[in-house]
C-alpha cells in the first residue's frame, strides 16, 4: 500500500487559493497554447475546477484576459530591482534572469498578448499598461539611485530588457543576458556619475 502526500493529493486549491490558481492556469493555458485557446473550459481543466467556477469569478473572457495581464504583471516586475527602493545601481535587472527562468509562462502570456494586440486593438490598452507598469517601476527604482529616467530614456531601457526576455525564453543564451546585462548597468552608472 503506498501512502500519498495529502498536499499532492489535493486536485482543487484551498479556500482563498482558488482567484490566484485560476489565474495561473489561465497564464499557462495562454503561455502554451496561445490567446486564442484560451476558455473558460481550458482554464477550468488546467486549474482542476469546474468551467462555472472561472466564469463566477471572472464574468468575462475579456475580464479574465485583464486580471491574468495583471497577475503576471505582479509577478514580473519585482525583476526590475533585487533590492527594490535602495537605488542600488548593481541589483537593477539582477534577477531578470532567474524571473525568466522561475516564471517563464508570465513571460510568454505577455508575449501571447502583446502579438495578440496587433490583431485585436481592444488589447492595446492593456499592453500600453504593461509597458507604462515596467516603465514607472524602472524610473522610481532610478530616482532612488539619483538618476533622473525620463520617459523615452525608460523605454529605451525597457525595450532592450524586453528584448532579452524574448531572447531567454526562446533561445536560453542567458550567460550572452548576463553580460547584456552587465553592460545596461553600467549605462546607469554613467547616467547617474554624469548627472
Amino acid at each position: 500500500m503506498t501512502v500519498r502526500d495529502p498536499a499532492s493529493a489535493r486536485s482543487t486549491p484551498r479556500y482563498g487559493e482558488g482567484r490566484e490558481a485560476l489565474l495561473a492556469a489561465a497564464v499557462h493555458v495562454v503561455a502554451t497554447t496561445g490567446l486564442r485557446n484560451l476558455t473558460y473550459r481550458a482554464v477550468a481543466r488546467e486549474a482542476q475546477v469546474t468551467h462555472g467556477l472561472v466564469a463566477h469569478h471572472f464574468g468575462t473572457r475579456d475580464a479574465l484576459i485583464k486580471a491574468a495581464l495583471q497577475f503576471s504583471v505582479e509577478n514580473s516586475v519585482t525583476s526590475i530591482s533585487t533590492r527594490p527602493g535602495t537605488g542600488d545601481v548593481t541589483a537593477i535587472f539582477a534577477g531578470l534572469i532567474q524571473m525568466v527562468e522561475d516564471h517563464p509562462d508570465d513571460q510568454a502570456f505577455q508575449y501571447e498578448l502583446i502579438l495578440e494586440s496587433r490583431r485585436r486593438p481592444e488589447l492595446r490598452p492593456q499592453v500600453e499598461a504593461l509597458y507604462q507598469t515596467y516603465r514607472t517601476a524602472l524610473r522610481t527604482e532610478l530616482a532612488h539611485g539619483g538618476i533622473h529616467c525620463d520617459e523615452a530614456m525608460a523605454h529605451m531601457f525597457i525595450a532592450a530588457a524586453d528584448g532579452l526576455i524574448f531572447q531567454q525564453l526562446i533561445l536560453g543564451h542567458s550567460d550572452f543576458n548576463a553580460a547584456a546585462l552587465e553592460h545596461l548597468r553600467r549605462l546607469f552608472e554613467m547616467i547617474r556619475d554624469q548627472g
